[in-house]
C-alpha cells in the first residue's frame, strides 16, 4: 500500500484498513477522517494522537479482536481480516512446549476474569516464555494502571501494523486483493 493509494481509498474501504491495524471502530473512523496523510511520520503520529483520545471502552474494543496469546489454532477461524498479521506476531508461540501454552491458557483466564478483556502485549519477537513472564507480572497490577498498560501495547501492535501494511508485508488490504 503506498500512501497516494491510502489517500484514495473510499471512506468504507480506508475504515476496513484501519481496522486491520486496530479493532476499534471509532480509531479507524477518527484516522480515515484525518486523510489525507503527507507521509508515514503524519500517519503514526495521528494513529497515536487519535488512540490517547479514545475512551476505555474504545480500548477495550480494540483488545476484543486479538486472540489469546498462544491460542493459534482458533486465530484463523476467529480473526480472518487480521489472521495474517497476528500469526506473525505471535510466531515464537507456535513452537514452545505444551506445559507452556497451558500456562499461558491458564494466565489468560485468570488475566481475563481479574480485568475483564484479554491480556494484550505486543509479540513480535517474544518467546512464549517472555509472555508468560510479562502475564505473571502483570497479573499483580491494580485494573486502573494494567488498563494503560494495555493500551501502550495495543499502540504499538498498531504502530508496527500500519509499517506492515504500508511497507506491503501485508497484501489483504481494500483494493489490492
Amino acid at each position: 500500500m503506498t500512501l497516494d493509494k491510502l489517500n484514495k481509498l473510499t471512506e468504507r474501504d480506508a475504515i476496513t484498513l484501519f481496522r486491520q491495524c486496530c479493532g476499534s471502530v471509532q480509531w479507524a473512523r477518527g484516522m480515515q477522517a484525518k486523510r489525507p496523510f503527507k507521509n508515514i511520520d503524519e500517519l503514526q503520529n495521528t494513529a497515536s494522537i487519535v488512540w490517547n483520545s479514545l475512551i476505555h471502552a474504545d480500548w477495550r474494543e480494540a483488545f476484543s479482536h486479538h486472540p489469546r496469546i498462544g491460542d493459534i489454532k482458533d486465530l484463523r477461524r476467529k480473526f480472518p481480516t487480521t489472521a495474517d498479521l497476528a500469526e506473525g506476531e505471535q510466531s515464537r508461540v507456535a513452537t514452545t512446549s505444551e506445559p507452556v501454552l497451558k500456562a499461558l491458557a491458564d494466565g489468560n483466564k485468570l488475566y481475563e476474569a481479574k480485568f475483564g478483556f484479554i491480556f494484550i502485549v505486543c509479540a513480535t519477537g517474544k518467546s512464549a516464555e517472555e509472555m508468560l513472564e510479562m502475564l505473571s507480572a502483570r497479573l499483580h497490577h491494580y485494573p486502573v494502571d494494567e488498563m494503560a498498560i494495555a493500551a501502550a501495547e495495543q499502540a504499538k501492535i498498531t504502530r508496527l501494523r500500519i509499517e506492515k501494511i504500508m511497507s506491503n508485508e501485508f497484501n489483504n488490504t481494500p483494493q489490492e486483493r
